[in-house]
């Protein structure tokens, strides 16, 4: 039987090439300034011309790195784009914990606001790139193992974010918490998925934020 929409079939077992990982992580302070420079000359490259024109050279020349040096980092294309995924990612949790955990003076309110916004917005302000387009190519550089090791940080910064909610009546369970995260992580990428408007998208969150504080004020 074919594969196709709605007709998935039997998932390949599969591993990423070596070259579709990064080799290392930055660790220093100049090491870590110059891989973020490749990630903006990345995404300057994608939203100007595309996938397809985006290559190693055009990143370094576009950074103002050597090609060596990139490729200390990143020895191919997909490993730059699994790089990157992750440097999002990275973002974001450091985003919440910033934010929404270690903010202090917020009533409960304010913190689940922040919470979802952060986590559902698909382009929200200071977050990276991370659009339609990329979102088709990360099956090339991501494994189930990735999305659940994703899936288990957020579930941390999320339980962390209630935890922070000291002037809540009554914190929600667990699983309660990571039925939220579903949602609202789950909603953020189908708003990725079906490209809809700024507009559609901010009537998203509200709704959500308002049905996740209803609950919160009426628990069972």
């Amino acid at each position: 039987m074919k594969n196709g929409f709605g007709n998935a079939g039997k998932p390949a077992a599969h591993s990423l090439k070596p070259r579709a990982k990064p080799l290392k992580r930055p660790s220093q302070a100049r090491a870590i300034f110059t891989v973020e420079a490749i990630y903006q000359a990345f995404v300057r490259i994608w939203q100007r011309s595309g996938w397809s024109a985006l290559t190693t050279r055009a990143v370094a020349l576009e950074a103002g790195v050597a090609i060596g040096t990139l490729y200390d980092y990143f020895p191919s294309k997909a490993a730059l784009l699994s790089g990157y995924v992750r440097h999002s990612v990275e973002r974001l949790l450091h985003q919440l914990d910033e934010q929404v955990i270690r903010a202090e003076g917020l009533a409960w309110q304010a913190r689940l606001e922040r919470l979802v916004q952060l986590s559902g917005h698909p382009a929200g302000p200071d977050q990276p790139l991370f659009d339609y387009p990329l979102l088709m190519l990360e099956h090339q550089i991501a494994e189930p193992k990735h999305h659940q090791r994703v899936f288990q940080e957020l579930s941390q910064k999320w339980r962390d974010a209630f935890d922070a909610c000291t002037d809540l009546a009554s914190r929600p369970s667990n699983e309660a918490i990571e039925a939220w995260l579903v949602l609202v992580w789950g909603g953020r990428r189908y708003c990725i998925t079906a490209q809809l408007s700024a507009v559609q998208i901010e009537a998203w969150l509200r709704e959500t934020q308002g049905l996740t504080r209803q609950r919160l004020e009426n628990p069972p």
